[in-house]
């Protein structure tokens, strides 16, 4: 067992072939998996290597409490092996939800498209072109008025009428859904990469791009993936379940039954003030399902783990630290309160002031519960595995991987180990309001005997 080290880091060991796990770029080029490129995501070869190393069969079950875009999950279903998986944010969990399907009917794909093109049609022709700024000013906020020209958006938004006002069957419109949602950054001239917007920077490229014929080549794309992916699937991949929920990993008692999962493949948020919530920012906006800023906290922020100083409001007693992370983990629990004094001391001499001592305590606190659920639904003789980072906000070292080895032992688990990944955070080095600790990611296995 890897022991805790509070004052200084091993050496990172990296694997050339496993240091991209922890990122998106292996699934960007893997058919159904790039989708939507997650700016969370991790890679499927590293499921694929995980289910391999631990000898997980056709049958047994996998889960994954951090569900994501459905990577661990689309990797079981291929392989014949049963998978549940939770996800908090409601949009991120129905593009996983359609990645999953592939009982989606070409015949059917191209009947709806047709119907399609024709409601688009209908519309088009129902607004002259002096109308346009003016309605669309009405229809989208600022944001998506500033990332498209006014045709493109006029095109986007028939489509997407014409998608969710049809009596097209819901698997249909989810599969246009994500279809739609996949293209809206290739289509926008604001520059849309993952995961910043930048409307005031142009793209030349996307000029001129005709959003249905974009649109149309997607829906295209993405049968040939599910036909393609089928053939090299598993022949039995159709006799296993995979049940997915839209929920908090926090509270599985009612959604996963207890001693049933033989393995855990999961990724969690990174505690490096990421928000996951507003990663989402144009699509939301677009799909007119939040906006602003109060609708995605209302609706997505509250539900996450803390990831994000933007979540926190500083009155909420539950940033203190949980007792029974005390109780059950008394050495990371002292840690934790000596980093927070620390960071709540620096916090005061910074302009942006930002809750990075109450960032960390509901992090480790949320964990605590979602690593103790995983232990629940775990058998015995079986093994969890967590990619993760470690972080320093304000300088202030948190080496993640050893405090969660460290909380699964106080929880129950018999044994850890930490797989280096590879070395974070260089890019920092040259910006003095930034630190200059050297961080990691890593692979945490736990083992439950």
């Amino acid at each position: 067992m890897k022991q805790l080290s509070f004052l200084k880091m091993d050496e990172p060991k990296i694997t050339t072939d496993t240091q991209e796990w922890g990122t998106f770029k292996d699934s960007l080029r893997a058919p159904i998996h790039n989708w939507f490129t997650y700016p969370a995501g991790f890679s499927y070869k590293a499921v694929e290597s995980s289910i391999q190393t631990h000898g997980i069969k056709e049958g047994q079950i996998i889960y994954d409490p951090f569900m994501g875009s459905g990577t661990t999950n689309l990797v079981a279903k291929k392989l014949a092996i049963s998978s549940y998986g939770v996800e908090a944010h409601p949009f991120v969990f129905r593009i996983a939800k359609t990645k999953m399907n592939w009982t989606i009917s070409n015949n059917a794909i191209h009947r709806a498209l047709r119907v399609v093109e024709s409601n688009i049609k209908a519309q088009q022709h129902s607004l002259s072109q002096t109308q346009v700024s003016e309605f669309l000013a009405t229809e989208f906020p600022e944001l998506i008025l500033k990332c498209y020209e006014h045709n493109t958006l006029l095109d986007l938004w028939c489509i997407r009428n014409a998608i969710t006002n049809s009596d097209l069957p819901t698997e249909i419109k989810d599969f246009f859904f994500v279809g739609l949602t996949s293209v809206l950054r290739q289509v926008a001239t604001a520059a849309t990469g993952w995961p910043y917007i930048a409307p005031n920077k142009q793209k030349v490229s996307s000029l001129n791009k005709n959003a249905f014929v974009e649109f149309t080549q997607q829906i295209h794309t993405m049968l040939i993936d599910v036909q393609e992916t089928i053939q090299e699937t598993h022949p039995n991949y159709l006799k296993h379940s995979h049940q997915l929920f839209n929920g908090d990993s926090r509270y599985t008692e009612h959604l996963i039954p207890s001693l049933c999962v033989d393995h855990v493949f999961t990724s969690p948020p990174y505690l490096n003030n990421f928000d996951y919530a507003d990663r989402t920012r144009l699509e939301l906006y677009f799909w007119g399902e939040a906006k602003n800023w109060g609708d995605i906290s209302e609706q997505i922020r509250t539900k996450l783990i803390t990831s994000a100083t933007t979540q926190i409001l500083r009155t909420d007693a539950k940033y203190n630290l949980a007792d029974d992370l005390q109780t059950n983990c008394p050495y990371v629990f002292d840690f934790l309160q000596k980093s927070i004094s620390e960071l709540s001391a620096i916090r005061g001499t910074r302009g942006g002031k930002k809750s990075y001592d109450y960032l960390v305590s509901g992090y480790f606190n949320d964990m605590f519960k979602i690593i103790s659920e995983v232990y629940r639904v775990l058998k015995h003789n079986t093994k969890a595995i967590f990619v993760l980072g470690d972080s320093a906000p304000y300088g202030i070292h948190i080496p993640t991987d050893e405090l969660i080895g460290k909380i699964g032992l106080g929880i129950g688990f018999s044994d850890y180990r930490i797989d280096i990944l590879r070395a974070r955070g260089g890019k920092w080095k040259a910006n003095p309001q930034r630190h200059n600790v050297e961080l990691r990611e890593s692979i945490v296995t736990l083992t439950k005997t």
